[in-house]
């Protein structure tokens, strides 16, 4: 198997450079060196380059190999970034070679709020008030644009907020509508993610569904697979709401205009895909809720204590660690909390996760009040 070598995808040896660009630049980024968007793509794309032959492709292997021993421990599965080097990465090798294997999703989750709506927290402005305000507006990657739809404060605006990932984002973009048969609009605007291609992502979801994996037919996007739906809140969203694509446009009186128009219309007299049945709402899928609560009890750590102490005339946090026989055993500085906590974990100085949640909230206070000026006086575990 090898790359195409001439033809409308252009030469298999530039489309490799084009994959080796992408990579190496997500590379060079700390974000990128901790996100499983890029451990997954090096992950799939070495699997499949394995059984190829040519040279070009040996070489991209070789490098991915060198990239994989880079990466760093998985932070977050994905930060839904305005450009996925490693989801640019996979969609430029599947149209090189589009009988390449597809690459599988990770598992996320969410949490579904009952008895109050939005039902799925997130970063959005709702402000229903009732059956005049029928439009829910995405804006993608364009995250400034939901705010300024919201100060509009448009009647015929129902939620608007951001949507940046082809998978967990869209999740929940289902979740919020099928729980609120108020809203029969969702119009899509703002810059697409590129990589995730979310917003093309939804069309593709409006238009074809999902296959029996619960991946969205014919996205475009590199992790397409809805994780926290069920097949019928997907047909319940696609029967609800009318998808309108607006991709691309962040003016705002446009959009605006574009709200109010369907607003006033059924969707046939507009040329939509025509509703199967008059949509009710339903229940949700959901998971239960832990409710927090206080507790006294700090296990002790066998690995010792720590006392902190700030430093304001060196802008610096200093962390003395100790035995229960009170023998110092070593002392840490730094200039914020992250690092010192990072340095304690990699020394093995904690071995509680009490104690660790503990030391992480000291540390958090004894920077602020290095930054805002207050007194620091530790809290006892």
């Amino acid at each position: 198997m090898s790359f195409h070598e001439d033809g409308e995808k252009g030469t298999g040896t530039g489309q490799i450079r084009k994959i080796q660009s992408e990579l190496r630049e997500g590379m060079d980024l700390a974000k990128c060196r901790r996100c499983g968007c890029m451990k997954d793509a090096l992950e799939n794309l070495s699997h499949v380059l394995s059984s190829f032959q040519t040279e070009g492709e040996s070489d991209l292997l070789k490098n991915i190999k060198g990239w994989s021993e880079r990466m760093e421990p998985i932070k977050y599965e994905c930060l839904g970034c305005a450009h996925c080097y490693a989801a640019e990465a996979i969609n430029i090798f599947s149209q090189s070679y589009p009988d390449a294997p597809d690459t599988p999703s990770l598992s996320c989750d969410f949490r579904v709020r009952d008895q109050t709506w939005p039902s799925v927290p997130g970063e959005y402005f709702a402000f229903c008030d009732g059956p005049g305000c029928p439009v829910a507006v995405s804006t993608l990657s364009s995250v400034g644009l939901p705010k300024r739809l919201a100060d509009a404060r448009l009647k015929e605006l129902c939620i608007v907020g951001k949507t940046e990932t082809e998978n967990i984002g869209i999740d929940k973009v289902i979740k919020n509508i099928i729980t609120n048969p108020t809203i029969r609009f969702l119009l899509l605007a703002g810059r697409d993610t590129k990589g995730h291609y979310s917003g093309r992502t939804i069309l593709s979801l409006w238009e074809n569904g999902v296959d029996e994996g619960m991946k969205v037919v014919n996205s475009p996007g590199m992790r397409p697979f809805l994780r926290n739906v069920n097949r019928e809140e997907v047909e319940a969203f696609r029967n609800q709401v009318q998808v309108i694509d607006m991709i691309g446009i962040e003016d705002l009186e446009t959009i605006e205009g574009k709200i109010q128009e369907i607003s006033k219309y059924e969707s046939s007299s507009l040329g939509f895909k025509e509703r199967k049945e008059e949509h009710k709402g339903i229940q949700t899928s959901t998971v239960p809720i832990i409710r927090a609560k206080e507790s006294n009890e700090i296990k002790l750590d066998k690995a010792g204590y720590f006392v902190i102490i700030p430093n304001s005339e060196k802008g610096i946090v200093v962390v003395e660690y100790y035995s229960y026989s009170n023998t110092l055993l070593g002392a840490i500085e730094g200039i914020d909390a992250k690092s010192i906590y990072r340095t304690i974990i990699e020394r093995g100085w904690i071995t509680e996760l009490s104690h660790a949640a503990y030391v992480g909230k000291e540390l958090a206070r004894a920077e602020l009040s290095l930054k805002l000026g207050f007194r620091y006086i530790q809290d006892g575990a």
